[in-house]
Formats: structure tokens, sequence, C-alpha cells
């Protein structure tokens, strides 16, 4: 099966279910904060949710992530 997520937004989102922040996600990845926001946004839309949490359930969902 095709995966959905690029390593970066995989990265992000793995970070997202530990409930690191925004800005904790851009310290952890060496990115800025505009970036992390960036990948979630082209996350939201490629899978067409409507919020971050709708995402992470939807990743899940698909075995895209893991709690």
């Amino acid at each position: 099966m095709k995966k959905i997520l690029t390593r970066r937004e995989k990265e992000v989102f793995d970070l997202l279910v530990l409930n690191y922040t925004t800005p904790e996600i851009a310290a952890e990845l060496n990115i800025s904060a505009k970036t992390v926001r960036n990948h979630i946004s082209n996350v939201i839309q490629k899978i067409n949710v409507k919020n971050r949490a709708a995402a992470i359930v939807e990743l899940i969902r698909l075995n895209e992530i893991y709690l």
C-alpha cells in the first residue's frame, strides 16, 4: 500500500501525537514553526479533513501514524 505522508510530514505528525506544540516540533526537527504549519496544512488538504485533530485520527485509521 502506498504511503500518503512524506518522511517529514510523518515526523511532524509523530510528534503531534506525542502532544508536542508547533514550536516544540520546529525545535526538535530544526525547522521553522511556519514550515511545521505548512506540513500540517499540506496533510490536512491531502487527506481532506478540517483540522489537525481530524488529521491525526484519519492518519491513525490509515495506519500512517501510530499512538
